[in-house]
């Protein structure tokens, strides 16, 4: 009788996916701990607290002027370098974290644990993670708080908003890395002000330069009035490629340097260098032909993308994302003329929006002064001082006829202007103020405009503010009445304080627009 010999399974021997799990359970716990110690780090604590505080701050006090009407395509870059503060935290935080035992001298103790070094850099580089993801939030809720205020246009790039929390984690593996290059603590300070100088450097060497631009990880353009958003033209999704690309690169590279020489991290490895080098290529290239046609045909021909709307007898023309704002222009259209005599008053005008997109995001070149009768330029920002400013233009052409004749205004008709732009507002004084180059509401000044700049004495400052000392409805009536002269060529300010009943000026020659008139 053959014996059947029965082989029982050792005991003590796990299977290697439960000791994976295990191994993987305590990388994790690792780096839970390392998370709560970065907490504790007054720079990293300080920093976040202070990106956190100041965002809100922008959202609760942005809520007036310019910010009240904002475009999203603007408002996702807006969320970019304010994380660099962490991420630059992160850096020298978990630099030192990772050079915590070298510098407590128990790296020695390290040789009897289970856990091998390379798995805790891993720890390390995840610790930074939850970081990440309350940035993600922070950048979030800013963007959504933003998108959700009545004066909203446009659209946001999710590419774009990517870029804050990417540079929290590439600062924070970037500090891991550095640790295991050079193992002192002096290196990380260092860096960053290598860093700073270097960044000092590049903006002068290479500031046109648009592929050593999109080497840093945030490539703030700005300046310009905001773009339709298929203009912008920012590479930001190849951009988001290259930086979350480098993010893993630098963290394998740690990895590697720690002895975790596996399959899976040569791998991944390689597939981010891939990933790096393809966001590179992509981001590299300056802006295309197409493009420069698109921008150029928009500040030329604006006409050809845009669609008007009518309101009050008026017609408005926008570029499609600023439709809906031909109300708030039409408001202010009907406000001024209803203060105007005439034909003014019931002038049919056409409001076009204008953009200087030729020279890129961050140019801000003026708009030259339309020749067509009738017209008024409206930009593409709004709110705050763009709102008078756009009454100026309203009024200047009600009077001029056109905004390339009112820039040489210089007589009683700039009384007018003025009167027309600003004596329907609330607080007309203060308005005033606003609109002058100076902020003054004395002498001689110069008042903005959407296309430039309108020229106003002394004489016709001293009239204007006293027109808007008096009641309103006594000024409209006498201006109405006496509107043919007030609006004729040659008439002084002289004149026209006699006519409308204000003190007539005595602290500048009588003779002072016709030496402008010449």
């Amino acid at each position: 009788m053959s014996g059947t010999v029965v082989q029982a399974a050792p005991t003590g021997v796990e299977p290697p996916a439960t000791d994976r799990r295990r191994r993987t359970a305590a990388v994790l716990a690792l780096a839970r701990f390392e998370a709560r110690e970065l907490v504790r780090q007054i720079p990293v604590l300080v920093f976040f607290l202070l990106y956190v505080g100041y965002t809100c701050w922008t959202l609760w006090s942005g809520r007036e002027g310019m910010d009240a009407f904002p475009a999203l395509q603007d408002a996702d870059r807006e969320t970019q370098a304010r994380p660099l503060l962490v991420g630059i935290a992160l850096f020298v935080c978990v630099n030192r974290a990772v050079l915590r035992s070298r510098r407590r001298g128990t790296d020695r103790h390290f040789d009897v644990l289970v856990m091998e070094p390379w798995r805790r850099t891993v720890a390390h580089v995840l610790s930074a993670v939850p970081f990440a993801v309350a940035t993600a939030l922070v950048v979030l809720f800013d963007f959504v708080c933003t998108a959700l205020k009545p004066g909203a246009i446009g659209h946001g790039s999710p590419a774009e908003l990517a870029v804050g929390p990417l540079t929290v984690l590439l600062g924070a593996v970037a500090g891991a890395l550095l640790a295991r290059l050079f193992p002192s603590g002096f290196a990380a300070p260092l860096l960053i002000v290598g860093a700073l100088v270097l960044a000092s450097l590049a903006s002068t060497q290479v500031a046109d330069e648009h592929w050593a631009q999109w080497l840093w990880p945030v490539v703030a353009e700005g300046g310009s009035d905001p773009f339709p958003s298929e203009l912008v033209g920012r590479p930001a999704a190849w951009h988001a490629l290259y930086l979350a690309g480098l993010v893993v690169v630098l963290a394998c590279t740690a990895v590697l340097l720690s002895g975790g020489r596996t399959r899976a991290v040569r791998a991944v490895a390689v597939l981010a260098l891939v990933a790096t080098g393809a966001g590179i290529a992509g981001q590299s290239p300056g802006d295309p032909a197409s493009l420069a046609a698109a921008r150029t045909e928009v500040s030329v021909s604006p006409e050809k993308t845009q669609s008007c709307l009518t309101h009050g007898g008026s017609k408005y023309c926008a570029f499609p994302e600023w439709s809906d704002r031909t109300a708030d222009w039409a408001a202010v259209v009907d406000r001024v003329q209803t203060l105007a005599g005439g034909a003014a008053g019931g002038r049919e005008l056409t409001v076009r929006q204008r953009l200087e997109a030729r020279y890129g995001l961050t140019d801000d070149s003026a708009l030259d002064p339309s020749r067509t009768p009738g017209q008024v330029t409206v930009g593409t920002r709004w709110g705050g001082n763009r709102v008078p400013e756009f009454a100026v233009a309203v009024a200047a052409v009600l009077v001029a006829g056109d905004e390339k004749s009112a820039e040489t205004v210089c007589d009683a008709r700039m009384v007018m202007v003025a009167w027309l732009a600003l004596g329907g507002e609330q607080d007309p004084l203060t308005t005033f103020r606003h609109v002058r180059l100076d902020d003054s509401i004395s002498g001689s000044a110069v008042i903005l405009a959407p296309t430039g700049a309108l020229s106003m004495t002394a004489q016709q400052t001293a009239v204007v503010r006293e027109l808007f000392e008096q009641p309103r409805y006594g000024v409209t009536a006498k201006v109405k009445a006496h509107w043919a002269e007030l609006t004729a060529p040659g008439t002084t300010t002289r004149r026209a304080a006699e006519l409308l009943d204000v003190k007539t000026p005595t602290d500048e020659p009588a003779t002072e627009e016709e030496k402008c008139g010449e």
